[in-house]
């Protein structure tokens, strides 16, 4: 699967080719920054100003579960030989546990299992003071091109 024994990536993924690839689209949207990859994680980031507010002034369950996914998916397709395979989220789960209504949140996603058909990842998003405020799960298909 990686080319790298220390990592699970495929190839070495790079921040600037993945915001390229996001270009245009709800990650642009909402603000959300890829920020760090690890040797077995992907972190980024999302502002919460009130246009991710829902109605009480807190950041919205949804943008939560968008930042979540982004990550979730991007972190699947880094594991991929994209010419042959392609990440399609299943089903995504999250709990919300702490309100945040400004700061930045900052979403970590690991992998639970790294499958041939399919990977679960697991994403905790913490917000400005390292206070958990969302644990989600994804679970990815993986499909072959053509």
């Amino acid at each position: 699967m990686s080319n790298n024994a220390s990592s699970i990536w495929f190839t070495e993924p790079s921040l600037d080719a993945i915001v390229y690839a996001n270009d245009q689209s709800l990650v642009t949207t909402l603000d959300i920054t890829l920020t760090e990859i690890g040797p077995d994680y992907l972190r980024g980031t999302m502002p919460v100003t009130p246009r991710v507010h829902q109605p009480m002034g807190i950041l919205h369950g949804g943008a939560s579960v968008a930042l979540a996914e982004t990550l979730g998916s991007v972190a699947a397709s880094l594991t991929l030989d994209l010419s042959r395979q392609m990440p399609v989220g299943l089903e995504i789960n999250a709990n919300h546990v702490r309100p945040v209504s400004s700061g930045l949140v900052t979403g970590t996603a690991r992998p639970a299992h790294i499958g041939r058909t399919t990977q679960v990842w697991h994403i905790d998003i913490r917000d400005d003071r390292d206070k958990l405020t969302c644990t989600s799960r994804i679970t990815i298909a993986v499909l072959d091109n053509g």
